[in-house]
């Protein structure tokens, strides 16, 4: 089968190869893609910036549909559409997997850097990481129900979003927008959308486009200022920090109100940050870290966007097949893609 292939290590080393068609084995389904988007993180294994065993098959974010059962499967049919969490070969036994963090066991090999990804014709799944989709949800916005899922652990779950919050997200990226749709979806009152000078166009006008309340560009204006002036000089209830820059983390301090909440979702790609900690402590804020999707995330992204309240959709901005990969990668480094989905 056709593959896009992480070949070796190094900077690029992608190329579009023949490989062999994979088999289930116990408690694995075989599964046919339909749909599979490019995440942040396939970019980052092509420029050897993640861990990544290769030869590996990229691509973690997919749709399909079922068409070989292993042994010792019970709870799915062929023929049937799914989804599935990309936790696979975490160990089962420590810590961390027994209290059902599985998404955060050390010993987890993830499809797309780890083990063969879904950015081929077929990919074999566990059975029980695997989600069905409902009817009235494609599969290509089957496939972006993963990253769904990780701002709907990251907002709801982690977060603790409460209906009536004033949010502000900062980095209007896929996540970002994910973000601020998934504190629409849980009653936010206000949403802020803050990006960067490189954001405005495509970025921004999505944002502009999907209704948050305020979209704003901060080498423009002032975003502290406009965050006060929005909540009678309190600050905001959540901040969600999605653009990874060591100067906007920082910012998040001076946004929060007491008390509130800061969502850190952007990674800074190993860059110190040079944070307000005393300032965080006389607010007496609430940091969460988030990383990765919990099973009830999942369920809830799946129900949230089946029902409309969610549009993950907007996100998507480009279709292509399987052999524009090159294309797409580049318009998503250069920021002229929000989020491609490839058709294997």
């Amino acid at each position: 089968m056709k593959a896009l292939v992480k070949t070796g290590k190094g900077v690029g080393l992608v190329a579009l190869q023949e490989m062999p068609e994979p088999k289930p084995g116990t408690g694995e389904v075989l599964i046919e893609v339909k749909a599979a988007g490019i995440c942040g993180t396939d970019l980052h294994v092509k420029n050897d910036r993640f861990p990544y065993w290769p030869p590996v098959i990229l691509g973690h974010e997919f749709s399909g549909e079922i068409v070989a059962l292993g042994p010792g499967c019970k709870y799915y049919r062929t023929g049937e559409r799914v989804v599935g969490e990309p936790h696979t070969r975490h160990c089962g036994v420590c810590h961390l997997c027994r209290t059902g963090n599985v998404q955060i066991c050390p010993e987890k090999r993830s499809p797309g850097w780890g083990i063969h990804g879904c950015m081929a014709r077929y990919l074999v799944m566990p059975e029980q990481l695997l989600h069905r989709i409902p009817k009235g949800i494609d599969f290509d916005t089957a496939a972006v129900i993963e990253p769904t899922a990780n701002t709907v652990h990251d907002v709801i779950e982690r977060a603790g979003i409460v209906a009536g919050d004033f949010v502000v997200v900062i980095g209007p990226g896929p996540i970002g927008l994910l973000a601020g749709l998934t504190a629409r979806a849980a009653g936010a009152r206000h949403v802020v959308m803050a990006g960067a000078p490189p954001d405005e166009g495509l970025r921004l006008d999505k944002a502009r486009d999907l209704g948050f309340e305020t979209v704003m560009n901060v080498a423009r204006q002032n975003l502290a200022q406009t965050v006060m002036d929005l909540t009678g000089g309190m600050g905001a209830d959540l901040v969600i920090e999605c653009s990874g820059a060591p100067a906007a983390i920082a910012g998040t301090v001076e946004l929060a109100r007491k008390k509130g909440k800061i969502c850190a979702i952007g990674l800074t790609g190993g860059r110190t940050v040079d944070f307000p900690w005393e300032k965080a402590a006389f607010k007496v804020l609430d940091i969460h870290f988030c990383m990765s999707t919990s099973y009830t995330s999942w369920e809830r992204a799946i129900h949230l966007v089946a029902s409309g309240r969610l549009p993950a959709h907007e996100v998507i901005s480009h279709r292509l097949p399987l052999d524009a990969w090159e294309q797409a990668f580049a318009d998503l480094e250069a920021q002229k893609a929000l989020k491609v989905i490839l058709h294997p």
